[in-house]
């Protein structure tokens, strides 16, 4: 495992930075011309950035060159800062255990090669990286693969109207995160031919907005795009199928995995700011009540996170992860429990598989399935050797239900040491986020005046302070009185409310309600993925579109301030995309 030069010294330059220094930044080539979506070149940094970094410039104080704050920030702006540790990982001592929990994040799982083995038997993934090209946000594609590059999950439910509606709940068949490969002699529980990706083009907006689904005032034409997806019926190895569970009627959408360079930090804001937050926007727009009482003014009780490894432990952390929030800790959140849901790799804390009875049902049945165990005695499935006996080892090994360490049919060991998923949590909190850049730029300077004159600002919110950042530890990383990168009293700035919001878009996001995404480093995601795909599904190909799609109906939350963006001259249109370009 190589380390990159920034990784050794970043730390050195944040610290002379932040006492007054004049060192300048390990970024200072100019080869950094990128090429966007549009085919306009643009240079990443400026010549004489350097010389600006940790300077008051305009409308930005010193300190927001350091979105990260002192100990969150890599001064890195090339290719691969995405990949960087934060100064707090440094400082503590936690190197070598970033490094190693970096492997388990690249690197491919294997069904035999230690460590990384232990894939499947169903998987989404055979590594995290194939999800987040570049440790960013994932590309859009147009046919589903589970291979590097793709960043797309299958959201898979029962449509609320029974027609195609964003809300319902989930099936019960397949898994969340729809599994679409299998190790041999399994079938997946979703066959990827059979799952078909077209992208469209918006002809008019919807619910009365008056922004224009082609051009601005002033003529300047885009386009909008959004994907239909359908996948055949004989696609699925489960018995039921979809279609024969809930009220019969299957949808499907995308989700792009989210970027997740800073996650740590945002761990580390308290939920009592994040309360203030609630209260604050509640009287203007309606929240989801699912985590905002209104009458109580005050978090509902379905907001708090309940450990998910015990069942019943109470986990005093808000539900603030993923898009629909479902998770409170980073420590048992979905970047936590990766290597296990994506890959099927077992720990101790965590000692089922990530399955469903239905595939179980149809695996136990498929009689190829079993005449390939029956031909191989050292399987695990192979039981007594007759059929009935592989019939029955297979379905209660595959059950989402058995204990894969004490059971009557095959004893496994955890393929996940606690060492090693310690390691791998001291990487995922341990990601850095790139510092700013350009912020001397007058027309940067504008858009950052502008994005708040319009509104965008109140759903992106600029700031935010860590305080004690005392997180929670996993009872497996806590017996062993190990550590994790903290980030106490830190101002940081993600660009984002920590609130769920409604957009109202064409086929959106399934439950209506998304996470408004940190803006934070994402002008570097051309440099780091090859690709500037934004939000939840990868529908927007840049910022434009990204911030279109923000009023594609005038029940959205962020309409108001999209119809003042397309009001907007094109040269305040365009600084408030440096800005988002800058930060």
């Amino acid at each position: 495992m190589y380390m990159k030069t920034s990784k050794i010294y970043h730390f050195l330059v944040m610290a002379a930075l932040f006492s007054g220094s004049a060192m300048t930044s390990c970024s200072d080539d100019e080869d950094g011309n990128t090429e966007n979506a549009n085919g306009n070149k643009e240079t990443a940094l400026l010549s004489d950035d350097d010389s600006y970094v940790g300077k008051a410039v305009g409308n930005f104080t010193a300190e927001e060159w350091f979105v990260g704050g002192e100990k969150g920030t890599t001064m890195n702006v090339t290719q691969g800062c995405y990949e960087d540790e934060t100064p707090a990982v440094t400082e503590m001592g936690l190197t070598e255990a970033f490094n190693r929990g970096e492997q388990f994040f690249e690197r491919n799982v294997t069904e035999f090669q230690t460590p990384f083995n232990g894939l499947g038997p169903a998987y989404v993934r055979k590594s995290c990286l194939d999800c987040h090209p570049g440790y960013g946000h994932g590309k859009r594609v147009t046919q589903y693969r589970a291979e590097w590059g793709n960043g797309y999950l299958l959201v898979i439910y029962h449509p609320a109207d029974g027609l195609n509606s964003d809300d319902g709940p989930y099936v019960s068949e397949v898994t969340g995160m729809p599994q679409t490969r299998a190790v041999s002699p399994f079938l997946p529980p979703v066959d990827e031919s059979g799952i078909h990706i077209s992208w469209l083009p918006v002809t008019a907006m919807a619910d009365g907005s008056e922004i224009s689904a082609t051009q601005f005032p002033d003529g300047e034409q885009y386009e909008l795009i959004y994907p239909e997806v359908s996948i055949d019926r004989e696609a699925f190895n489960t018995n039921p199928t979809p279609w024969e569970t809930g009220n019969g009627a299957v949808a499907f959408r995308l989700e792009s995995t989210i970027g997740i360079i800073g996650s740590g930090l945002l761990d580390a804001i308290p939920d009592d700011s994040i309360r203030l937050q609630y209260r604050h926007e509640a009287p203007y727009v309606e929240l989801n009540p699912a985590f905002w009482d209104k009458e109580a003014d005050d978090f509902a009780a379905s907001a708090w996170y309940v450990n998910a490894s015990s069942g019943t432990e109470q986990v005093n952390r808000l539900k603030k992860f993923t898009y629909a929030m479902t998770r409170g800790s980073l420590q048992d959140g979905a970047g936590a429990n990766a290597i296990w849901n994506i890959t099927n790799v077992s720990r101790s804390d965590r000692p089922k598989l990530y399955t469903t009875a239905a595939w179980a049902k149809a695996m136990s049945e498929n009689p190829k399935v079993i005449a390939a165990i029956r031909r191989d005695p050292t399987s695990p499935y192979y039981a007594d050797g007759t059929d009935e006996g592989i019939r029955e080892a297979v379905y209660n090994l595959l059950l989402p239900s058995t204990n894969q360490f004490d059971n009557q049919w095959h004893n496994f060991q955890p393929e996940m040491s606690d060492n090693n998923f310690w390691a791998f949590q001291v990487w995922h909190r341990g990601l850095a986020i790139p510092r700013a850049r350009n912020l001397q730029d007058p027309e940067v300077q504008r858009g950052k005046q502008v994005f708040t004159e319009i509104g965008c600002a109140t759903c992106h919110r600029p700031s935010w302070k860590t305080t004690k950042d005392e997180y929670w530890n996993p009872q497996i990383i806590a017996a062993q009185n190990l550590q994790l990168p903290r980030y106490p009293n830190q101002t940081i700035w993600p660009y984002t409310d920590m609130i769920q919001h409604r957009l109202y878009m064409k086929n959106g996001i399934h439950g209506s309600w998304c996470r408004t995404t940190p803006l934070w480093g994402r002008g570097l995601s051309l440099v780091n993925t090859g690709a500037e795909d934004r939000l939840h599904d990868c529908r927007a190909r840049n910022e434009i579109e990204a911030i279109l799609w923000h009023g594609y109906s005038k029940k959205s939350d962020g309409y108001a301030a999209t119809l003042k963006f397309y009001k907007l001259p094109k040269a305040d249109r365009d600084a408030i995309v440096k800005f988002l370009r800058a930060i």
